[in-house]
């Protein structure tokens, strides 16, 4: 296998002893790791769900050994469960507005209303924004914004009626648990009934974000303005209810412990035992630099390298036969980085995204597009087979080379 080139020289010597472990055999591997971690790794292999007691065990592995008999044994999970394809989606992000009242602490994107800063897009700025979509190949449209105190349900109606008008064909992936909740609110309706308006429109899919850490202690920490755990959980239940799919995502590494990411796991596979509404899971790292959280010294620097590792490995074979792809995030990791991490459990490149202003207000430091070329390259180094989708993960392009 080729791996990638990383800078830093730490997490490069940990990638060759892994590296090194996955030419020995898995089986050699695994019989070197500790007993306990090694019955944990060999419970999905025999139709046996992982803990959430035992998923945080994993997520403190702090030795090469059984970090690589883990890395290993998801790529080996990912390989039976859905193939050599590395897929992508080509898409738009589309953030409609940074004016926001809720202030969370990991979040600079936000501005206050009359802000130097603060935009508000109108319908005319995102019709023109979709047609450019459009233009470069786009089959999806990702859209999300601040909350917007003059905002109600019947905006986010608008937003959908304005992006079917300009581009009839182009699938929708907008508003995450929290603004359909504030949407329904707004309108003194049922999340259900929101969720129909929206579908009566033409809206495809929600991504599942607003999720952070699916616990209180820590969201009162980073997010005290959200919707709560359970609102968030209700909320999301009841978009599938509705017949609606959505993803899933953690974003991790601040105040958080590794008990919270099992406790979140924890969450997000019930809900898809429930619904089976969910069609991907996506871990994304916190972004500390620029932050509020971060400045005043609440936070940490982000999640490690390594557990950002474990975090991906430990996803595929927690959720194996509950979500079958797990997505990298090259935006939040880099694209190196977030190749390797696809030799570790993960299936999903994400998408090219053309503009992306959350992520890099926090202090991001890799960029707004990335071309479905480098999706390709970065694939094939690997020797995966790089694969266009859609949202659905329906297969729209297949490369060979």
């Amino acid at each position: 296998m080729q791996t990638t080139k990383i800078m830093d020289k730490e997490l490069q010597n940990i990638i060759n002893l892994i590296e090194n472990n996955r030419a020995k055999g898995f089986e050699t591997t695994l019989s070197k790791s500790s007993s306990e971690i090694s019955k944990i790794i060999e419970k999905p292999f025999n139709n046996k769900e992982i803990t959430e007691q035992e998923a945080e065990k994993l997520f403190l592995i702090d030795n090469t050994t059984d970090l690589s008999s883990l890395v290993i044994a998801a790529d080996i999970a990912r390989k039976e469960d859905v193939g050599d394809d590395v897929t992508f989606v080509v898409n738009r992000n589309i953030n409609f507005t940074n004016i926001c009242n809720t202030y969370c602490g990991f979040c600079n994107f936000m501005a206050a209303e009359g802000d130097e800063r603060a935009y508000f897009l109108t319908m005319d700025e995102i019709k023109e924004k979709v047609h450019e979509a459009k233009d470069n190949g786009a089959t999806e449209v990702c859209m999300q914004g601040g909350m917007h105190p003059d905002i109600d349900g019947n905006f986010y109606v608008e937003i959908i009626k304005s992006v079917k008008e300009a581009v009839p064909e182009m699938h929708t992936h907008c508003f995450s648990p929290f603004e359909v909740h504030y949407g329904a609110s707004t309108l003194n309706i049922s999340i259900r009934d929101f969720v129909s308006m929206l579908k009566d429109v033409g809206h495809g899919t929600f991504p599942g974000t607003a999720a952070e850490i699916l616990s209180e202690d820590v969201r009162k920490i980073i997010a005290p303005g959200k919707i709560t755990t359970d609102q968030w959980v209700d909320t999301i239940k009841e978009i599938h209810k509705a017949g609606m799919k959505t993803t899933s995502t953690i974003m991790y590494g601040h105040v958080d412990k590794p008990f919270h990411w099992a406790r979140h796991f924890e969450v997000i596979r019930q809900i898809q035992k429930e619904t089976n509404g969910i069609t991907e899971f996506v871990p994304l790292r916190f972004i500390p630099w620029d932050t509020r959280l971060f400045k005043k010294g609440i936070s940490r620097e982000g999640p490690t390298d390594l557990d950002q590792l474990k975090m991906y490995a430990v996803s595929r074979l927690f959720f194996r036969g509950i979500i079958n792809n797990i997505q990298v995030s090259w935006v939040k990791q880099g694209p190196e980085f977030a190749q390797y991490c696809l030799t570790a459990g993960a299936n999903d490149f994400g998408g090219t995204l053309m503009e992306e202003k959350i992520t890099t207000a926090a202090g991001g430091k890799y960029g707004q597009y990335f071309p479905p070329e480098e999706f390709r390259r970065l694939t094939l180094e690997i020797n995966r087979r790089p694969v266009e989708r859609s949202t659905s993960y329906e297969y729209l392009k297949v490369f060979e080379n």
